[in-house]
């Protein structure tokens, strides 16, 4: 515990420091620190598997934090690190939804405080133009002048969210929508370890309101583990983005397309059913380069300068099993994200936000022979899409961050309509310099 508040006091110091430094420089530094509380009480469950949410009380913690340092290196050329350090855990151990309800779980694999190399990379953006606009100092961002023409090429340690599929309204657990299928695309089984990081190569062409983005990304060894397999032959993933930003009355609003393959040595769920039809084990027949493709959309618009809405969907082939992120082939969510102003918090932020996940045939009937992925399995199922509701209200703590409430309503718990309802109710502090 001494050495997580002198963690703790050393993070927060430097982001001071990097907070009050007086006129824009080479360097960058920012921290942030997030502690969640999750819980439960018990729900219907006639029976459970060894991925099953647990159906008694429980309350689990998390908390990470995050020390981002930045420096530019010549003109146009950056380059960013961020250590981090972690501990908690998931309620029933991130396991029995397929939307999880706290975002940061992924990042969390201990209860034991450890520390590690979050991301490393270098970015080099070339403008193609003028005017430029200044941008301003922030978490991997040193401040600096870009066009609205551009080319940007990133390479190294980092997470395929922070180029593909952003969304102003969410897409950040920390402080916006904290269910896993809210503020990502949950069909997009984007490559990353454990924790949510790979190393990889992204390069974005941008000119006025369109942007094209495309990116090579390591995929892990083994599903959903930290170890990243370099037998990049076999194993990678390719995702392109095409995102259009636009004006209705007057507001901002932007549409993404997102389309994306992965190989890797998965399993084939109809081949596993082939092999045991009475216990099922996908592991059994992974070999190297099986490929998974899917499509994503993603859309915002804001109302009002305090109110904006967003929505995603997307779909997988589901052939192969689910390796990086969850266990999800369809998906739509949508909701909405307002800011306080109406009763004098401007800074505060209010959303509501719904989501449904469903899955194809061979993986649905890989689940009702009692087989398991590496979040779901009840040891049986009577299928139908899990649906979610997720509620919060972010609470403003100055200009250091946010306490925010929030209760997330699951039904259909692992697309069995056999198990709950269950509501998860959570509080999350947020503080950032």
């Amino acid at each position: 515990m001494k050495r997580l508040y002198a963690l703790v006091s050393l993070c927060l110091s430097a982001g001071l420091g990097a907070q009050i430094s007086e006129a824009p420089g080479p360097w960058s530094l920012h921290v942030q620190l997030t502690y969640q509380l999750q819980g439960h009480g018990g729900f219907t469950a006639p029976y459970e598997g060894d991925n099953s949410l647990q159906d008694r009380r429980e309350v689990r913690g998390s908390y990470t934090t995050t020390v981002f340092a930045g420096r530019r290196l010549w003109e146009g050329a950056e380059l960013y690190a961020n250590a981090e350090a972690f501990a908690g855990a998931g309620v029933s151990r991130v396991l029995g939804l397929a939307a999880p309800p706290n975002g940061e779980t992924y990042r969390v694999d201990s209860t034991t405080l450890k520390a590690g190399l979050a991301r490393l990379f270098l970015r080099q953006t070339w403008n193609l133009g003028e005017p430029t606009e200044a941008v301003e100092d922030g978490p991997n961002q040193v401040a600096t002048r870009q066009s609205r023409r551009r080319v940007v090429f990133t390479a190294g340690k980092l997470s395929g969210t922070d180029i593909f599929d952003a969304n102003t309204y969410s897409h950040d657990a920390r402080t916006q929508f904290n269910n896993w299928s809210l503020w990502a695309n949950a069909a997009w089984d984007y490559p990353a370890d454990t924790r949510g990081y790979t190393w990889g190569v992204a390069l974005e062409w941008l000119h006025d309101d369109w942007a094209l983005r495309a990116g090579s990304l390591m995929e892990p060894r083994e599903a959903n583990q930290l170890q990243l397999d370099h037998d990049v032959h076999h194993a990678h993933g390719e995702v392109i983005e095409l995102e259009h930003d636009h004006e209705l009355g007057g507001q901002k609003g932007a549409l993404r397309l997102l389309a994306f393959q992965n190989h890797a040595r998965m399993g084939s769920y109809r081949e596993a059913l082939a092999l045991a039809p009475a216990a099922p084990d996908v592991t059994a027949t992974r070999v190297p380069g099986r490929a998974k493709h899917g499509f994503g959309l993603n859309a915002e618009q804001a109302v009002t300068p305090g109110l904006g809405l967003f929505l995603r969907a997307g779909w997988n082939d589901g052939k192969t099993e689910s390796w990086a992120f969850t266990e999800v082939e369809r998906t739509l969510s949508m909701g909405l994200s307002a800011s306080g102003r109406a009763w004098g918090r401007s800074g505060d932020r209010v959303g509501l936000g719904f989501a449904a996940n469903g899955l194809n045939r061979h993986h649905r009937d890989y689940l009702v022979a009692g087989g398991s992925g590496f979040m779901v399995g009840d040891g049986r199922l009577a299928y139908s899409a899990e649906r979610v509701l997720d509620a919060y209200y972010a609470l403003a703590v100055g200009s250091l961050g946010s306490f925010s409430f929030e209760a997330q309503r699951f039904e259909r718990l692992a697309f069995n309509r056999d198990r709950g309802p269950a509501t998860i109710c959570g509080l999350r502090l947020h503080l950032q310099l």
